[in-house]
């Protein structure tokens, strides 16, 4: 019993530096990604970006987790796509992977977490969303998001989250204000 509590204590003492990393990499492109700018741009492969003072809510989500945990979703997701092109989204047309944009695309890495094992339970308890979690919602009419859940809370104790949702890289109010679609947590 002993063993097991020392290894759930470290279990979650990994999350938790996990987590401080993808929020602190996140908060870091506050007041640095200025702008909102979705426009198609051919990208270095691999660890390729687009301007620091621009981009998409996605970007957010790549920045953190390449500048907090060393982990190109770039490459990542373009290679998994590359293996497994069929289970991946087909909203966009495409007949073969892109490795400029792929990874930029919300349902691409909503797929990508899923397929990692890294989803987690959507519900409406703020206390199951943890700082550096990434949650995926739809904003009104039918726009997939993607944010990253900051340590710092609301004074209802509803985590905040870190995100690009038109105006650049923000930490917001806003977790709970758009129908969430995927919860997922990086290990």
């Amino acid at each position: 019993m002993r063993t097991l509590l020392v290894i759930l204590s470290l279990s979650l003492s990994v999350f938790a530096d996990t987590g401080t990393k993808i929020v602190d990499a996140a908060r870091a492109r506050v007041g640095v990604t200025t702008s909102y700018d979705p426009a198609y741009v051919s990208l270095k492969y691999p660890g390729g970006d687009v301007e620091n003072d621009r981009g998409v809510c996605t970007d957010v989500v790549v920045r953190a987790l390449r500048n907090g945990l060393s982990q190109d979703l770039q490459k990542l997701v373009h290679e998994d796509m590359r293996s497994n092109f069929a289970k991946f989204p087909k909203i966009w047309g495409l007949t073969r992977t892109d490795r400029n944009i792929d990874h930029r695309r919300v349902p691409n890495l909503g797929t990508y977490f899923k397929r990692r094992g890294l989803s987690l339970p959507v519900t409406k308890k703020p206390g199951d969303y943890l700082p550096g979690d990434l949650v995926t919602c739809t904003v009104p009419p039918n726009r997939p998001h993607i944010m990253v859940v900051s340590d710092k809370k609301s004074e209802d104790g509803t985590p905040l989250v870190i995100h690009n949702i038109g105006r650049g890289t923000r930490e917001e109010d806003r977790l709970f204000d758009f129908p969430i679609t995927g919860h997922y947590r990086w290990k």
